[in-house]
């Protein structure tokens, strides 16, 4: 068995002429044996080079990913230069407040920060057995979000939108306003954005500089126009940082990751060139693991100050919820927060649909001491109503308005008081949870006292009317 030095140079070797090219892809044959996921350089006939990684190693051949594409490589004059060690990334606090692209490169004009820890950003799910449980409420300012879906430090809770919704202005907004009360410990995010339009990167990078919240930002971006390929490295290369801000550093990290639908995308792509069989919709038969590679990479591990809060944002194709993207990402996340079209088409910001929307560790981050003693109760009887005026609206459809009962159709007064004045919120505006539980108890207010079965009589008499 070879040490560990010799197999490093073992390794490193350059090859000269491939095998085949096939889009993204290269395959080289009669290599050494090479580890997977090892670095690569691409060198073309004008010496320019290209960065990849190796995505299948056999003894037959490798096949390697090239992040630029491979535009303009020829088969006998392409060389393959095997690194023998991972992808990294340089490190450091300083990459606060910065813009880089998918690979974790300086795109804002600046220098590359400095630092003196490079990381693999391939990283590890964090051990189960290591994991602390999250109980912390992180209040993000928005109501339907605090009051009824509650974020807690270290969970991880997707945004399921669909196509011309308005998850950008939520997730800009969720990064502008978050923040763990009543914590010394320092608040960061980490935005990475994946097949992105160019104005789309622009508004987030604008809405955080004109809030004045971009220092604490380190932003990760990947458009459309660059290479489809680097959208599969870019979620790694902010949670990489993520890991070392949170328990490097003991700082609180909010990774937010949009669109991971185009990360799917970018998944099935690469899955087709390399003929592999298709599982469902397209997709390979591995994409929940892949998905669980990275949302496992975040919460919070015992003995460490810090943590990982993970917001992935994900389109569903034809807002079908059902979608293998969404499904899958349900079963690895602890809830969802779905968006619903019918809401934002009459206005409503932000569209959150009641019902299909839970978080899934609420009830462990609320209640007294934590946010307020009536809060568990308070969010039962929302949904609870809530779901009566649906039925209600439904019922309305089929016999009419008229037809219906006195009782109903103050449910119906309900359901329209709780969309407008609870639900929507504007876009610049930031709730503290006690506003958001008194308007709570406003809206909840218009119905009569006998159907509140979910509070109770302390409740009532503390709260109801007041």
């Amino acid at each position: 068995m070879p040490d560990l030095k010799h197999r490093r140079l073992l390794s490193a070797r350059e090859y000269i002429g491939v095998e085949k090219i096939d889009g993204p892809l290269i395959f080289v044959s009669k290599t050494h044996p090479v580890g997977y996921r090892e670095l690569i350089e691409c060198v073309d006939k004008n010496g320019h080079i290209r960065m990849g990684i190796v995505l299948e190693s056999s003894t037959n051949r490798v096949v390697v990913q090239v992040f630029e594409g491979t535009a303009g490589l020829t088969l006998p004059s392409t060389r393959i230069r095997f690194s023998g060690k991972p992808l990294t990334i340089s490190v450091s606090k300083e990459m606060l407040g910065r813009v880089f692209n998918g690979l974790g490169n300086p795109i804002d004009g600046g220098p590359a920060p400095r630092s003196d820890l490079d990381l693999d950003v391939n990283g590890m799910a964090i051990n189960p057995t290591a994991r602390q449980y999250p109980r912390d409420f992180i209040q993000t300012g928005i109501s339907v979000i605090d009051g009824m879906n509650t974020l807690i430090r270290g969970q991880k809770l997707p945004i399921f939108s669909g196509n011309g919704l308005p998850h950008n202005e939520l997730a800009a907004q969720i990064a502008r306003q978050a923040k763990i009360r009543g914590s010394e410990t320092e608040f960061a995010v980490v935005f990475a954005a994946m097949g992105v339009k160019h104005d789309v990167a622009q508004f987030f990078v604008r809405s955080f500089e004109e809030s004045g919240v971009l220092s604490n930002v380190a932003l990760f971006l990947s458009l459309a126009s660059d290479p489809s390929i680097e959208r599969l490295i870019t979620p790694r290369t902010a949670l990489t940082l993520a890991e070392h801000l949170a328990f490097n550093e003991d700082m609180h990290v909010l990774v937010i990751m949009t669109d991971m639908t185009n990360y799917c995308e970018s998944l099935r792509e690469i899955s087709t060139i390399r003929g592999e069989i298709p599982s469902r919709k397209g997709y390979p038969g591995y994409l929940y693991s892949d998905l669980a590679e990275l949302y496992e990479r975040s919460g919070m591990i015992k003995g460490r100050k810090g943590s990982i809060t993970s917001l992935p944002i994900l389109t569903m194709p034809n807002d079908d919820i059902s979608h293998p993207v969404p499904d899958l990402s349900g079963y690895i996340t602890e809830g969802q927060i779905v968006f619903e079209r019918e809401m934002d088409g009459r206005g409503i910001y932000p569209p959150v649909a009641g019902l299909p929307s839970l978080s899934r560790l609420m009830k462990d981050g609320i209640g007294e001491g934590m946010t307020r003693e009536d809060h568990p109760h308070l969010a039962s009887q929302l949904f609870a109503a809530y779901s009566y005026v649906k039925d209600v609206r439904n019922l309305a459809s089929v016999i009419g308005e008229e037809e219906l009962t006195p009782l109903d159709h103050t449910y119906l007064d309900f359901g329209k008081a709780f969309e407008q004045q609870f639900v929507s919120q504007r876009k610049d505006e930031e709730r503290s949870i006690e506003q958001t539980l008194d308007i709570g108890w406003k809206v909840l207010s218009m119905l009569p006292a006998d159907e509140l079965h979910r509070i109770t009589e302390e409740e009532i008499e503390k709260f109801y009317g007041k």
